[in-house]
């Protein structure tokens, strides 16, 4: 139940502000997306991801190492 209130009272980042948090470009936070590396929601042609899903990513260290993402 706390999981589900956190959720609904940190509005969604943009992709810009999941990378600005994970200190790496936007084309990276959309591959990991479109990888199912991490969680985001398409709204309104636009791509959001949760704070939640985010700091949960960044904890079970689902971001490949460096040399696995191209791109950066």
């Amino acid at each position: 139940m706390l999981q589900m209130e956190t959720r609904m009272q940190q509005p969604l980042l943009t992709l810009e502000e999941a990378a600005r948090r994970l200190n790496t470009s936007i084309y990276s936070v959309r591959r990991w997306i479109d990888s199912g590396l991490l969680v985001g929601t398409r709204i309104g042609g636009q791509w959001r991801v949760d704070p939640v899903d985010l700091e949960e990513f960044i904890r079970q260290g689902k971001r490949p190492k460096k040399d696995e993402d191209q791109g950066d």
